[in-house]
């Protein structure tokens, strides 16, 4: 491994660790996420829980709560300690606006998140985080794992010549793409995004720099040759999804809640439980328009 990548992971993994009062805070790696226990989602939490809830969410980027018995309200009144909630882009009829049921079986062709992605971020401002609370796994016990990468970590760990050249460059997001890639087109109601954003922007609460494209929505670099832009997107989208060391893994149990920083962490659900069922609830939070 070179020089630099290495020193990017000395200074990540010799931070000082963070303490807890109300809080068990347990790293999934000393990279990316922590399950957290010690807390009862379903009821409200105490202002030092919140704030400590927030304080391990910056720090981790991935939060695992086991065991936890919530309604729709519970998830959302959860949901709603970080902002906003994010409305779902295509509801189902007489369905939750902002509840998007996550479910796959033996007749599903297409599952949600089966890639490397972040959501929606051809949107002018891309949601914060989602709270994805699982409440049937897999008959089997095993599969439907979700995988997270950091892309801190993904910028980081890149040569300093290849940072400076990626730091002055845009990137096209277009929500049209995941729906053309399976051979459709978006239903009409849709209002297609398809915004321009930073390839690397600052997160907006610790300023720290990160990548920002993905593969299912981003198409293509226009300070680039259309033969540069794929070159260039390709290499980085193979780091990401070949550089285990940027990687956690989050094993599925039943009445498990997940909380990803949208803005920072890409995820992969790997669908590799067919003909099993897996069944959950995902909310998402407003976020803000990534900036450079």
């Amino acid at each position: 491994m070179e020089q630099f990548a290495l020193d990017a992971l000395e200074r990540l993994t010799t931070r000082p660790r963070e303490t807890y009062e109300t809080l068990a805070v347990e790293p999934l790696t000393p990279l990316l996420g922590a399950e957290i226990s010690g807390v009862d989602l379903s009821r409200e939490l105490t202002p030092r829980q919140e704030k400590e809830v927030k304080q391990a969410f910056l720090a981790h980027h991935v939060l695992v709560f086991r065991d936890q018995n919530l309604t729709p309200e519970d998830h959302k009144r959860f949901a709603e300690l970080f902002g906003p909630l994010h409305p779902v882009a295509l509801p189902a009829e007489g369905s939750d606006p902002y509840i998007l049921e996550i479910s796959a079986d033996k007749n599903s062709r297409e599952v949600a998140g089966n890639g490397w992605h972040a959501d929606g971020t051809a949107d002018p401002e891309p949601s914060l985080g989602s709270m994805l609370h699982l409440t049937r796994i897999p008959e089997t016990g095993s599969g439907g794992d979700t995988l997270f990468a950091n892309m801190h970590l993904a910028y980081d760990m890149l040569s300093p010549s290849m940072k400076t050249f990626l730091d002055g460059l845009t990137a096209v997001h277009d929500g049209a793409r995941p729906w053309l890639a399976q051979g459709q087109t978006p239903p009409p109601e849709y209002d297609v995004p398809r915004t321009e954003h930073p390839v690397v922007v600052r997160h907006p609460d610790t300023g720290r720099k990160l990548l920002f494209v993905n593969a299912p929505y981003t198409s293509h670099i226009p300070q680039l040759s259309g033969s540069e832009s794929a070159a260039v997107l390709g290499m980085l989208y193979e780091h990401i999804a070949r550089t285990a060391l940027l990687h956690c893994r989050v094993r599925w149990q039943p009445k498990t809640l997940t909380f990803w920083d949208n803005r920072c962490v890409q995820h992969h659900a790997v669908w590799d439980y067919y003909p099993h069922t897996r069944h959950g609830r995902r909310v998402a939070i407003d976020g803000t328009r990534p900036q450079a």
